[in-house]
């Protein structure tokens, strides 16, 4: 088997050990290589920190793999087989200013729900754009797996605009089919679930546990469900759950509880304590401990940042695809009329079989109208998104967040539009 190369835009962020991790478990299986860690020079700091403790991992696993850290993304990218981006433009200190804003005006902040997932979206889609002409170039053969969020926003942007073998990942997935095995007992391959839906906007239908449907327990409450360690753990109501027949994942909060949620924010705003807060607090807090030269595997403190398992998607995707294994996978795809109510040219995130030449999404059928009114509705903000980070054009930019269900009315979009936009005006030229 050949030697991959696999590179990661983005390798200064503080999720890339628990990356590494699995990178160094599966390198014998993958024949990996080298690694690159690609970060920009502002983030010239964390990605030194990030570099050190990666070679340290690979020299305690006394593995191979050849560990390059660098700020010139061309030679990264080139001829590299699989490619990983996991960045943040404005880094975590636009993220808090997307979420005070959005609560500010009376509205739930959040880094991919909402007026914050939509100003990252603008900043994000232009970078990410760029990186796919370079791949187009440099490594037209390449896989890009798309961690960056707002995920599925960003998957379908690429999907529209390159010609890139783009994939849309989210830990949200694996992370019901690991709290399932472990709720029943079994082994994760005995776990069958049935999704339809979007990044962040998917719905379990079915659930299958040794080929027994046991979605009836989750319900009536019978079992217990995942709940994200980054979403406030509301519990979900018993009635409501059987009304609506499928269960939603963690992000539906946003849209089904918004006024215990807005004003859990709204108290967490006015002690600067909001969930953009936390996570500067926890990224400190792990890059202190990144330092210590003594710390040659991934912390168990990492598990407080939100991005759980997202390691194992991630390479037992490569696995697939590069073994041609023909697995499913819960991936962020382009429709092509795997869900019939959606357009066939936008991101959805469903099963798919994965092959090395192609992943296809698994046909849903008919979807209840008690799901498909707010799938659509979110879905045409992502779409009206999109064009508006691609064309710079402002009233479509109103137009999707005014569309937006967590927005209450034109006037408002209207403002937050426009502080929004002062505020990124470094980040946004298209809008110049």
């Amino acid at each position: 088997m050949s030697p991959i190369k696999l590179t990661v835009i983005g390798g200064g962020s503080s999720y890339t050990p628990e990356l590494l991790e699995g990178i160094i478990n599966n390198q014998v299986l993958l024949n990996i290589s080298e690694v690159w860690l690609v970060d920009i020079p502002e983030g010239q700091q964390k990605l030194s920190i990030i570099e050190s403790l990666s070679k340290r991992m690979v020299d305690k696993a006394e593995s191979p793999i050849k560990i390059v850290a660098t700020f010139d993304r061309r030679e990264a990218i080139k001829e590299s087989d699989y490619i990983i981006t996991q960045i943040r433009v404005g880094q975590l200190e636009m993220r808090k200013k997307d979420e005070y804003i959005s609560v500010k005006h009376g509205v739930i902040g959040q880094e991919t729900t909402g007026a914050g997932g939509f100003m990252k979206a603008l900043r994000t889609i232009p970078e990410i754009l760029d990186i796919c002409r370079e791949i187009e170039e440099l490594a037209p053969k390449a896989w890009l797996l798309n961690f960056t969020n707002p995920a599925g926003i960003v998957t379908e942007a690429i999907l529209k605009h390159s010609n890139v073998k783009v994939i849309g990942l989210c830990n949200n997935p694996i992370n019901y089919y690991k709290k399932f095995a472990k709720t029943y007992g079994v082994d994760i391959r005995d776990v069958s679930i049935n999704f339809i839906g979007i990044n962040h906007l998917i719905w379990i239908t079915e659930l299958y546990i040794k080929g027994q449907s046991r979605l009836e327990d989750i319900l009536t409450g019978k079992s217990d469900v995942y709940e994200a360690k980054n979403i406030p753990s509301f519990g979900w109501d018993l009635d409501f759950l059987q009304s609506l027949g499928s269960l939603p994942c963690g992000y539906h909060k946003y849209y089904y509880l918004t006024d215990q949620i807005l004003e859990k924010q709204l108290e967490e705003y006015q002690q600067n304590k909001t969930r953009a807060d936390e996570v500067q607090r926890i990224e400190k807090e792990l890059f202190d401990l990144y330092k210590n030269k003594n710390l040659k595997e991934k912390p168990k403190a990492l598990e407080q940042r939100g991005g759980a398992y997202y390691s194992e998607a991630a390479i037992n995707l490569i696995k697939s695809i590069h073994l041609n294994t023909r697995e499913i996978h819960t991936l962020n795809v382009r429709n092509n009329g795997a869900i019939s109510c959606l357009p066939d040219d936008v991101s959805v995130e469903t099963n798919c079989v994965v092959e090395k030449h192609q992943i296809t999404p698994i046909q849903i059928g008919a979807v209840p109208p008690q799901i498909r009114g707010l799938l659509q509705v979110v879905k045409a903000y992502e779409e009206l998104t999109v064009e508006a980070a691609v064309t710079g054009n402002k009233t479509i930019a109103l137009q999707a967040l005014t569309l937006h269900p967590l927005i209450p009315s034109a006037n408002r979009s209207k403002e937050i539009l426009q502080e929004m936009l002062t505020a990124n005006k470094h980040y946004l030229s298209q809008f110049s």
